[in-house]
């Protein structure tokens, strides 16, 4: 990944960009955006080393991601159909628009919920991501999803197998939720729940929100700290 990142310096890709492609989850406005704010929004308490990552990659953790859709599938983000067609031009997919607009280097790639009715189709589908996002000189980084609603986790298997095939980093968001009281979910099973980004309050890291976006940025410190060695 490592030569990855170089290349797409030589295509002229931004350090401080990361792009989110994902559904409703990475879409919210709960999502990082609040880190784009000022001392209002947030508080690191014990993580202030978290400060300088933030500052990195400010503004991008504030914009609006033409990548990151509601009911999103990995299908959707192929689709040119579902691209926003006041930024994005034509026939292109809602995943080449983000990448072209924002330029990012790195891109978390948080998808599978949706896909739960339709899973013959996703590893086929993230494979086609993954690979078009390598091309592009961009850095994925894949998410495992808190939910089980398939029922045999092979959503989150498939995840770690294209990660381990590709040689990605991952984001392992099913393993950072499992202390949470409901393993971060609310009762339906699919929707997290919800704590502000507080993080100098202790009982705020019991809502799988604030986990998300804590996580989130230590990924984040992890990769911008890897490519400064």
């Amino acid at each position: 990944m490592l030569d990855v990142y170089a290349r797409g310096q030589d295509m002229g890709r931004d350090p401080r960009v990361v792009s989110i492609v994902g559904d409703c989850e990475s879409s919210s406005d709960w999502f990082l955006k609040d880190f784009a704010k000022d001392d209002r929004f947030y508080n690191l308490g014990p993580y202030q080393s978290l400060q300088e990552t933030i500052d990195h990659f400010n503004p991008s953790l504030g914009y609006a991601s033409y990548a990151a859709l509601r009911g999103a599938t990995a299908t959707t983000v192929l689709t040119p159909l579902w691209a926003d067609p006041k930024a994005c031009e034509n026939a292109e997919t809602p995943l080449g628009c983000e990448y072209r607009v924002h330029n990012p280097a790195f891109a978390i790639i948080a998808l599978g919920t949706n896909d739960v009715h339709k899973g013959e189709q996703f590893e086929p589908r993230m494979r086609e991501i993954i690979e078009y996002t390598l091309a592009q000189g961009i850095v994925p980084i894949l998410v495992t999803k808190a939910d089980n609603l398939e029922g045999d986790e092979s959503i989150n298997l498939a995840i770690a197998s294209l990660a381990a095939h590709y040689h990605l980093p991952v984001w392992n968001f099913w393993a950072a939720v499992q202390p949470l009281p409901g393993h971060g979910l609310q009762e339906d099973g699919a929707h997290l729940t919800f704590r502000s980004n507080f993080f100098n309050k202790p009982e705020t890291l019991q809502g799988a929100w604030a986990v998300r976006n804590l996580t989130a940025l230590q990924v984040l410190e992890a990769m911008r700290l890897a490519v400064q060695e």
